[in-house]
């Protein structure tokens, strides 16, 4: 009987064993499925919580410069870069202030863009729309306008060409000479340069670009730009667009007609290349990004 209880008791004691282990078994898995999910959501609680916190810095910083390049989803591309534009001259016109302070301030810069066979032209706007000698001087003084011919230097430096505009300057005194080598194919640097240099001569709201076959009002002149002192920006002139010629042999053909997109593309609207202004700020970019 002992044998046989004792049997059954060992036999009873071995399933009780089973059975706690089993129960100690599952109680440790739930145990570790607990714990190791708190110790892997923790660090990505403090890592989305230093996330935002450097956002929120962020967005404090970008408020302090304010900057203005939020861009919403609907935005482009060229709203981007206008914004940056933007922004340059802005933080130019700022810095201008402070290095503007001892300058006269000019209401207007006149550029009659002119060529070294150009004489003739240049003798019939003397002797209509732009004053000479003391007259001009008085104009500068009273009226806040300058009025110069722009032109640079032969490829021959102090050739033939270039001496006949020194002593044209000595008679007149009327030029502006530009660092700049004049070729038909460089009109496009030749203006850069212009502005560039006009910029860091005088201080002036506006400057003007003018042909020397194109005799202007003054006073209509004048009127118009003061209409737009106040605004930013300011590119005032004829404005026209057209196509992009990309056939070879036609006048006007455009050897890189590719930049402006597809075969029938046109060109961006912009000023008839006679007579056009732009303000202060937009010389000031063109000079730093020229």
């Amino acid at each position: 009987m002992k044998s046989k209880s004792g049997a059954v008791e060992v036999s009873a004691r071995g399933i009780i064993h089973r059975k706690w282990a089993l129960f100690l078994c599952v109680g440790s898995f739930c145990a570790g499925m607990f714990f190791s999910n708190r110790m892997r959501l923790t660090p990505e609680y403090k890592e989305i919580s230093r996330t935002f916190s450097e956002i929120d810095h962020l967005k404090l910083n970008s408020e302090d410069c304010n900057l203005n390049l939020v861009v919403k989803p609907t935005s482009n591309y060229s709203q981007v870069e206008v914004s940056n534009t933007q922004h340059v001259i802005r933080k130019q016109r700022n810095t201008q202030t402070v290095e503007s302070t001892s300058r006269k301030k000019y209401f207007m810069v006149i550029g009659i863009n002119t060529a070294f066979n150009s004489r003739k032209r240049r003798d019939s706007v003397r002797a209509t729309w732009m004053p000479q000698v003391e007259e001009r001087k008085k104009l500068e003084d009273e009226k806040g306008i300058v009025i110069r011919f722009v032109i640079g230097h032969s490829s021959t430096s102090g050739g033939i060409l270039d001496r006949a505009i020194e002593a044209e300057e000595n008679l007149h005194g009327d030029f502006l000479r530009l660092n700049h080598v004049e070729g038909y194919l460089e009109l496009s640097a030749k203006t850069k340069t212009y502005f560039s240099t006009a910029v860091a001569l005088w201080d002036a709201d506006f400057y003007v670009k003018v042909d020397d076959d194109v005799h202007v009002n003054l006073a209509t002149l004048g009127l118009s730009l003061s209409m737009h002192r106040m605004k930013p920006r300011v590119y005032i002139g004829c404005m026209k667009s057209g196509p992009v010629l990309a056939q070879k042999g036609v006048k006007y053909h455009e050897p890189e007609y590719w930049k402006f997109g597809e075969v029938g593309n046109k060109y961006f609207r912009h000023a008839t290349g006679q007579l056009y202004a732009i303000s202060q700020d937009l010389a000031t970019y063109i000079s730093t990004n020229q």
